[in-house]
């Protein structure tokens, strides 16, 4: 078990914390949804931690902490998550998924074709499960208001 594992489960619970708060601000349909989410990605979290534990009781030593960590591409993606909020705050969500989706893949050089496709799949996925059938109106930016 790294401490770096350690930061990632913490991190992953204080996520399902924050959006398990804030979707009691939406409307009880409109609910369903985002707990099932969090949900799934409390159990995977908790899985994890499980996973963790028996691994740490068959090594024995303290692995050397942050093996492999690449600050470039850890700051690089960083950074294209804070321009990801910044672009959907000015021209909307759609929008701003696609151009974060492939820029982080094209920089992560996942193969063209699989950009392609992953895109396409998680915007009709979120335009079918938000817009479709819940109903919630997704952030359209200033830019399209």
């Amino acid at each position: 078990m790294k401490k770096t594992d350690i930061g990632v489960v913490g991190f992953m619970y204080a996520v399902c914390a924050f959006f398990f708060l804030m979707s009691r601000d939406l409307k009880k349909g409109a609910r369903i949804y985002p707990l099932c989410i969090i949900a799934i990605l409390f159990l995977l979290t908790t899985g994890y931690v499980v996973e963790m534990l028996f691994a740490a009781k068959k090594t024995s030593g303290i692995p050397e902490i942050f093996e492999g960590f690449q600050p470039k591409q850890f700051f690089i993606v960083l950074g294209m998550l804070i321009a990801y909020l910044a672009g959907m705050y000015f021209v909307g969500f759609y929008l701003a998924t696609i151009v974060l989706m492939a820029a982080s893949l094209l920089y992560l050089r996942v193969p063209k074709w699989q950009i392609l496709i992953s895109t396409i799949v998680i915007i009709g996925l979120v335009y079918g499960a938000f817009t479709m059938f819940l109903g919630v109106k997704l952030p359209v930016g200033l830019l399209f208001k």
